[in-house]
């Protein structure tokens, strides 16, 4: 397919997106269906392309003066991509599988490149009605903070250490020249593909196939570490969903001890059994919905509530979510994440933990639920984690947004990873 096909392709399923508010994901696989004689190379670059025009959605329609599926590809392939309106105009020629033809009036407007005088939130490339909480929670760098949402997200790796460790990994796989993270240190990391071309997928590999390593973002390892559950300790995975922080804190345990994975979906919950053999766990208890949670009230010494959020500290690898998401989404997240504080807090021990964590990077579901739950709940306080931090990170130079020197929020502009909140709350003896 020539990159003009791979652009007209792009603008229809953007139109499945933006016009019909589909899912990216959905709409993506739905094309792969109906073109199954694409090449890989083809996909990647058409995800690319789609994908890129949403995580700049804001500020390539402000410069093109125009939110169409259309706009949004063609500021892609220029603004981003590094083509020139001449070039996309030569591309067209001859391809009958191309776009319509660009007219003056969008030739002009892709030789604008200034965003100088556009409002902060075209710049930081956010829904206008979040505009007041990123500055409210960034204050001067909320700018930066979303333009950093804005940027493809790199791959991250944790080596499992019940299996290996983090120089066997990389020898098995030095032909991917993957890089330790800067925080992490069970972390490797494949850096962001650029324009069209694909990160390599490494999941058919040995080294994955036997457990290796698992797929998890640095930000996710950082909040694992930092719940600092220790071998032998009774630890309940809240919210376990597939699975990545239950199979984090057993390699931190070294398969000692019991972590219990709960979730009330099943769906959400499936993918785990496999991932914990293929990780060889032998310390964790799946519950589900259903299964009864009773003998484990006030016995845990560590709760890890990872609540239900809007994930906003995602929006790098899913930027569709970030014009999908409401107000009154928002608050039924609210909600939620009230509901499952309360629930998790029976099971903490008196002197044990309460570890509450999202993907988000918004103050409303981070430390407004904190400090909410604190005043409706006796018997806990507000622990430092920003000493555990400095304990565990004090090699590098990476800092964590706090606005109480205890809670730590971590974001790709500040630690290079996705949005994530980490707060301990500690239960009275």
């Amino acid at each position: 397919m020539k990159p003009a096909g791979r652009l007209q392709a792009a603008i229809e399923i953007l139109s499945e997106i933006v016009e019909r508010h589909r899912p990216a994901s959905q709409a993506l696989a739905d094309w792969g269906k109906a073109h199954r004689f694409a090449g890989s190379g083809d996909r990647a670059a058409i995800g690319n392309l789609v994908y890129d025009a949403l995580r700049r959605r804001a500020s390539i329609a402000w410069r093109m003066d125009g939110d169409t599926p259309r706009s949004l590809a063609l500021g892609v392939a220029v603004y981003l991509w590094g083509e020139t309106a001449q070039e996309l105009t030569q591309s067209f020629v001859d391809d009958r599988h191309a776009p319509e033809p660009l007219s003056n009036a969008e030739i002009a407007r892709l030789d604008k490149s200034d965003l100088s005088d556009a409002p902060p939130w075209v710049q930081a490339d956010v829904p206008e009605w979040l505009e007041e909480p990123f500055a409210e929670n960034f204050d001067q760098d909320f700018v930066a903070e979303g333009q950093a949402l804005a940027l493809r997200p790199p791959v991250d790796f944790r080596v499992n250490t019940l299996k290996a460790d983090r120089d066997k990994v990389e020898k098995a796989l030095k032909r991917y020249r993957l890089e330790p993270t800067p925080l992490a240190r069970t972390g490797l990391r494949l850096a962001p593909s650029e324009g069209p071309s694909r990160v390599p997928n490494i999941q058919p590999e040995a080294a994955y196939q036997k457990g290796w390593i698992e797929v998890q973002d640095e930000g996710s390892q950082v909040c694992s570490a930092l719940v600092f559950a220790r071998p032998g300790e009774q630890v309940l995975d809240y919210c376990a969903g597939a699975g990545g922080k239950t199979l984090a804190l057993a390699a931190c345990m070294e398969n000692k001890g019991q972590i219990f994975a709960y979730d009330s979906d099943r769906t959400r919950l499936a993918p785990i059994y496999e991932r914990l053999k293929r990780a060889g766990t032998r310390n964790v208890q799946v519950r589900g919905p259903g299964d009864d949670l009773d003998d484990l009230e006030q016995k845990m010494d560590r709760v890890v509530v990872d609540a239900p959020c809007s994930g906003s500290g995602v929006w790098r690898r899913r930027p569709d979510a970030k014009w999908r998401l409401t107000l009154e989404a928002l608050e039924k997240r609210f909600a939620e994440q009230r509901q499952v504080l309360g629930e998790a807090s029976r099971f903490v021990r008196r002197g044990g933990y309460l570890c509450y964590i999202t993907c988000s990077v918004l103050a409303q579901e981070n430390e407004a639920q904190v400090y909410g739950f604190l005043e409706e709940s006796e018997g806990f306080e507000l622990l430092s984690a920003g000493e555990v931090w400095e304990d565990l990170y004090a090699h590098s130079d990476l800092k964590p947004w706090s606005s109480d020197e205890c809670t730590v929020t971590l974001t790709p502009a500040s630690t290079g990873t996705d949005g994530f909140f980490f707060a301990v709350l500690g239960r009275e003896s």
